[in-house]
């Protein structure tokens, strides 16, 4: 077989309304989702859940200016994950758009400045003195973080943290991000203003802890309000091909030089780097392109050309010098033009906040082991900009050896959860191994079938206690559950708590031969396998009592009770195949949403039924009307959701998007 029939895809296209809704501005310069924003300004903590490219910073700026001059905070701090986030954040004019005041950032307080790493936190320090005329600050959550350990609370008095790509926080105790935000909620008079654009964790872990969550006002915006209202973008592509072999040999296959690319290549020692290290790979790719015929000095910007003679600037983010990286950062920091810029190849960064408006296609070569990272790295190419009707982003994966209808299985699913987590849904990511990515390698006696992988998972170090995971997880997922300690810690205790407390306790209980390091990875994969199929445990165990934990543990959207199917057909392509998506447009995911809306009310189709039946044809007769999910009557209210439910059943129906039910994994 060559190389090209080596090589397969799986494609899925939503399309958009192209309204110009989200884009255009009221009379203070503001868009849909910022004047969203700005009507909750006065919140002393403020969550925005909005999608990347969405005006998530400069809604920003619109509610600090307004806490400076109305509500008597006297400085701003502005913290982003990573420096080159920070430019987002730059001095901005507002005023001429409406607005009554101008967006200002002096360079000695712009932290994220990589021609000034001097003193950081030394400047951060004065910054937040009484007698520092300066109102505003940009820096690093690390530098946050250091800074206030150095800074006693009544420092902190009256002062708004603005916290973007704030998923960074969680509600582990070990989370420096996490304990800082609790200190300024629990200590000082602070302000918050929190803002992600993928609010769940790829770990698992909650972002904030329940007592915390509740304090805070949300504002949302979805994937679907954004993308709906865009002027220039028609259209996202999400798409997973696969390839036997090195990626290197199906590279060509997917890499087009004619859009403005973000190629994310796999880290060094990874299965899908292979023998290659980081900087061979980028050599590879480079002369994939073309030739290289020149290097700026000054901003170490490639010139390559191709074959056909055009010439491409490409900026290595790879590059092992770091004065290499500090130009080629400046430079990007700085570009205005969509010429500026045509490849961009990173490894670790250019991710979640890097702003490049005019990318066009993300290409992201081996399996994301978080979810979180799949949907900020998708927001690097959904920008609205003009001349880019498409967005396109890729997934370029090792062909797996399952077969192939476990393969269309898992594809759909991975489709579902991506589509979920666009419409700020939280799900857990479905994958094809259950291990965590720097595990041994798999033992080839166990299924490959009956694993997940998900990042985060603490390695099975022992033989026991890869023994009890392979062999006993759902017998020991059973134990907890029926534990009477699990009946006690059911009401009123956070879901952070269940799991990282007493889920460990009983564990320990259950296995006392364990020891205490082995105890919290086998206490991982109980949670995990609550949540990825607690429903399933729960029927089997025929324990109603355990209902009720599943419904506080499970914080995500179980993708694989989510009834959608977003695949048309299967294709045989020699000793592989390609899996041929359904396109999903603005109809569509509103389906999709509401189906995920309905997974929220506790019933079955069948239950609704029965309602629709034997209830709600008389009501209606006597009434006239139909019933609201508002309704004070608990019997009316359950009637609107049984209508809900029939109704969106019927529409998945006649989409072609209703899927037969999942068999039951074998046990």
């Amino acid at each position: 077989m060559t190389q090209d029939e080596n090589y397969h895809t799986d494609q899925m296209t939503i399309t958009y309304e192209q309204t110009g809704r989200s884009t255009n501005t009221d009379a203070q310069g503001m868009r849909e989702m910022q004047a969203r924003v700005y009507e909750r300004r006065n919140e002393q903590y403020l969550l925005v859940k909005a999608p990347p490219a969405s005006g998530k910073s400069r809604a920003m700026m619109f509610v600090a200016l307004d806490k400076l001059a109305h509500q008597g905070i006297r400085k701003v701090i502005v913290a982003v994950p990573e420096k080159s986030i920070g430019r987002s954040f730059r001095p901005t004019e507002l005023k001429r758009h409406g607005f009554f005041e101008d967006w200002d950032v002096s360079p000695y307080f712009d932290l994220c400045d990589v021609e000034n790493e001097k003193d950081k936190v030394k400047r951060f320090k004065e910054f937040v003195l009484p007698d520092t005329k300066a109102r505003t600050l940009v820096c690093t959550h690390a530098t946050l973080r250091f800074a206030l350990k150095e800074l006693r609370d009544e420092q902190l008095s009256d002062l708004c943290f603005g916290i973007d790509e704030f998923h960074h926080t969680s509600a582990d105790a070990d989370n420096g991000l996490g304990e800082l935000v609790r200190r300024l909620m629990n200590r000082t008079n602070a302000h918050i203003l929190a803002m992600t654009g993928s609010y769940f964790r790829g770990d698992g872990t909650p972002v904030l802890r329940q007592e915390e969550q509740v304090r805070f006002t949300p504002v949302q915006f979805t994937y679907y309000d954004q993308l709906n209202g865009y002027r220039y973008l028609q259209s996202l592509g999400l798409g997973y091909h696969f390839y036997r072999g090195h990626y290197l040999s199906a590279l060509h296959k997917v890499l087009d030089t004619r859009l403005k690319t973000l190629i994310h290549i796999p880290v060094t020692n990874s299965k899908a780097a292979g023998a290659y290290d980081k900087f061979e790979q980028v050599k590879q790719i480079i002369d994939l392109i073309g030739s290289r015929v020149d290097e700026d000095y000054n901003t170490r910007i490639i010139t390559v050309k191709t074959k056909d003679g055009r010439l491409l600037k490409v900026a290595d983010l790879v590059e092992p010098e770091a004065e290499h990286r500090r130009r080629v950062q400046g430079y990007l920091q700085r570009m205005k033009r969509r010429e500026d810029v045509d490849i961009i190849i990173a490894m670790g960064m250019a991710k979640e906040g890097f702003d490049w408006e005019w990318c066009e296609h993300c290409l992201t070569i081996g399996v994301r082991g978080s979810l979180t990272e799949i949907v900020q790295i998708i927001g690097r190419c959904t920008r609205d900009s003009e001349g880019k009707p498409h967005a396109q982003f890729t997934n370029l994966i090792a062909a797996p050896d399952e077969t192939q209808d476990d393969v269309v299985v898992a594809v759909n699913d991975m489709l579902k959860a991506i589509t979920a987590s666009l419409l700020m849904e939280q799900v857990m990511a479905p994958r094809w191994n259950f291990k965590t990515s720097i595990d041994e390698e798999d033992d080839a006696s166990v299924d490959p079938r009956r694993r997940i992988v998900v990042e985060g998972l603490k390695p099975l170090g022992t033989a026991r206690a890869r023994q009890i995971v392979e062999e006993d997880l759902d017998e020991l997922t059973a134990g907890v559950l029926q534990h009477p300690l699990m009946h006690e810690a059911i009401e009123g205790v956070a879901p952070e708590m269940i799991n990282k407390v007493y889920i460990p306790k009983i564990v320990e209980e259950l296995h006392p031969e364990l020891e205490e390091e082995e105890v919290e990875p086998v206490s991982q994969r109980v949670v995990l396998n609550l949540t990825l199929k607690g429903k399933d445990v729960v029927e089997d165990m025929e324990n109603h009592e355990g209902c009720r934990f599943v419904k506080v543990a499970n914080t995500f959207i179980n993708i694989y009770d989510l009834n959608i199917n977003l695949i048309e057909a299967v294709n045989p392509f020699q000793r592989a195949y390609e899996i041929m998506s359904n396109e999903i447009d603005a109809p569509v995911l509103k389906v999709i949403q509401d189906a995920i809306e309905d997974k929220k009310i506790n019933m079955d189709i069948d239950e609704a039924k029965r309602i629709y039946l034997n209830v709600f044809r008389e009501w209606h007769k006597e009434h006239g009307e139909l019933p609201t999910l508002k309704d004070p009557d608990p019997t009316v209210r359950r009637m609107a959701e049984a209508i809900r439910i029939l109704k969106n059943y019927k529409i998945r129906y006649e989409l072609g998007l209703d899927m037969p039910e999942r068999k039951p994994a074998k046990r």
